[in-house]
């Protein structure tokens, strides 16, 4: 694969794209603080009649919850714009008709997933009702668990603990056909602008030891967002789509494996150095290229030269 380029001439990628997919974190915020200059950005590729969208790995908010950010931090953005891994979660549950088994959902993670869960009608325990429970270690000391539940759904959390991990592997290893779901594999998120925290591949990954099983990933890099986006939306050539994000392994993997053109930003938690390979790429990153960089998304709109 090509070495990526650097966008020095924006109207090359620009001219060519009708739909614009960005990542969130590390893209448009860092944290709670938005990048400088991105409202200007996105009102630009407005003007110029691009469709927006925003996909995220993300699912401690549901779609809702994500309107509200992006409207705290000034920014004017459709409900039907946002697309969250929590709500590919649901969407994965309604798409493979899980609520006509009558089974519950088991949740790690926050309100972003039962939020969305609520929205489709299924029911569910866990997530923030289980982030102080402990569970009893004594002599005889058991976790006794929902025998209707049918799925485990893991996102991120931080209030995860011990007795969510039981919770969990006991239904995994012990419910006939209970299913392992996990809304995104990311290593590192951006809680705060000042720091890279552990990611969900953290919670996914404890699951994943204990029970021996791989999930169902329903975040990017796996197709069903792009796959609900281009059919709703009724978009047929993906080749007029670009990717931009700050992810190798979930951003760029997910456009280069579905067919569209991708862009890195250096805002978020791969730099220059890494993409160029002048260090040691992340484990899982390795050979996955975009076709262009820029440093923010200021890059796709730069002022003008003095000169």
């Amino acid at each position: 694969m090509s070495q990526a380029k650097k966008l020095d001439d924006p109207s090359s990628l620009l001219s060519n794209i009708d739909v614009f997919i960005f990542d969130c974190d590390g893209v448009i915020w860092r944290g709670d603080t938005l990048i400088p200059g991105v409202p200007s950005v996105l009102d630009q590729l407005r003007l110029a009649g691009k469709k927006i969208f925003f996909v995220t790995n993300n699912s401690t908010k549901s779609r809702v919850g994500y309107k509200s950010k992006f409207t705290s931090l000034g920014l004017d953005v459709h409900p039907e714009e946002i697309f969250s891994s929590s709500f590919a979660a649901a969407a994965y549950l309604e798409q493979t008709n899980f609520k006509q088994t009558g089974k519950k959902v088991y949740i790690i993670g926050e309100k972003g997933i039962s939020e969305e869960l609520d929205a489709i009608g299924i029911s569910w325990l866990g997530g923030e009702a289980d982030k102080a429970k402990q569970p009893d270690m004594g002599p005889g000391g058991r976790v006794e668990v929902d025998h209707n539940v049918g799925a485990v759904v893991v996102g991120f959390d931080r209030h995860i603990n011990y007795y969510k991990l039981q919770y969990a592997q006991l239904c995994l290893n012990e419910l006939p056909g209970c299913e392992f779901i996990a809304t995104n594999l990311d290593r590192v998120t951006h809680l705060t602008d000042a720091q890279e925290w552990a990611g969900n591949g953290t919670m996914v990954g404890a699951v994943s030891g204990c029970t021996g099983r791989e999930p169902t990933l329903v975040g990017k890099p796996a197709p069903l967002m792009i796959d609900y986006i281009s059919k709703k939306y009724g978009i047929t050539d993906r080749s007029r789509i670009c990717m931009v994000g700050d992810r190798l392994d979930t951003d760029i993997a997910f456009g280069r494996n579905n067919g569209l053109k991708t862009c890195l930003t250096l805002s978020g938690v791969t730099s220059e150095d890494e993409l160029m390979d002048r260090v040691p790429r992340k484990k899982g990153t390795e050979g996955i290229q975009p076709e262009f960089y820029v440093e923010t998304i200021n890059d796709f709109y730069p002022a003008p030269s003095d000169s």
